[in-house]
C-alpha cells in the first residue's frame, strides 16, 4: 500500500474532522520521532500505510463499544489512532514515562476526551476491557498471561502480528482455548491479524 492509497483508504472510511486529527497526529509523531525512538526511521516515509492504516484497520475486526485497551501503547499505535476514530473510551498502558508524556501531549493537543493513560505495566492495571490490542509487545501466549485479568469470555482480542501469526496461535493453544482466527492485513502481505474471543486457560 502506497502513502496515497493509505490516505485514500482513510478518507473513504471516516469524516473530515477525524481525518484532520489523524494528520495532526502524524505531524506530532514525526516531530517527536526526531527526539525519541518511537517508530523505526525506515518507516517515516510510509507513516500512513505502515502505522495509521495498520492501526485503523483493527476497528474492522470488531468494535463492540465499551473500553478498548491498548497494551504497550508506545507512540500511540494503535491506541491514539483508535481513539481518534471511535467515541468510546480507549485506555493506553505504557510503562515508559517518556512515552506516556508524549501520549499525554498528543491527547491534550488533539483534545481527545475519551483517552486514559497509565504509566505502568498492564499487570498493575485493572478493570474489564471490551477489546484488547497490543502491537509488537509479545507472543500471543505472553499477552494472554499478562492481560487475562483485564478480560472475560466476551472480550475480543485484536492483535496485529507478522508472518508467524498462525504458529503463535498453535503455540498458545497448548495453554489456552477459545475462538482464534488469523486475518490478512490490508497494508502488507506478510502482516496478519489474530482475532480471538472466549479466551480462557485450558
Amino acid at each position: 500500500m502506497t502513502e496515497d492509497e493509505a490516505r485514500a483508504w482513510i478518507a473513504a472510511r471516516t469524516d473530515v474532522s477525524r481525518e484532520t486529527r489523524l494528520a495532526q497526529f502524524v505531524d506530532l509523531l514525526r516531530d517527536e520521532a526526531a527526539r525519541q525512538n518511537l517508530i523505526a526511521p525506515s518507516t517515516l516515509d510510509a507513516i500512513w500505510a505502515r502505522h495509521i492504516v495498520d492501526s485503523a484497520q483493527l476497528l474492522g475486526h470488531g468494535d463492540p463499544g465499551g473500553l478498548w485497551l491498548d497494551i504497550g501503547s508506545g507512540a500511540g499505535l494503535p491506541g491514539i489512532v483508535l481513539a481518534i476514530l471511535r467515541d468510546d473510551p480507549v485506555e493506553l498502558v505504557e510503562p515508559r514515562t517518556l512515552r506516556t508524556a508524549f501520549l499525554q501531549h498528543i491527547v491534550d493537543a488533539l483534545g481527545l476526551t475519551n483517552v486514559t493513560i497509565h504509566t505502568a505495566k498492564v499487570e498493575r492495571t485493572s478493570g474489564r476491557a471490551a477489546v484488547v490490542t497490543a502491537r509488537a509487545v509479545g507472543s500471543l501466549d505472553t499477552l494472554f498471561r499478562i492481560a487475562r485479568h483485564r478480560s472475560d469470555r466476551s472480550t475480543l482480542w485484536v492483535l496485529p502480528k507478522g508472518r508467524n501469526a498462525q504458529s503463535e496461535v498453535e503455540d498458545a493453544q497448548l495453554w489456552w482455548q477459545g475462538s482464534f482466527h488469523v486475518e490478512p492485513s490490508v497494508t502488507a502481505p506478510d502482516s496478519l491479524i489474530i482475532v480471538a474471543k472466549e479466551v480462557r486457560p485450558k
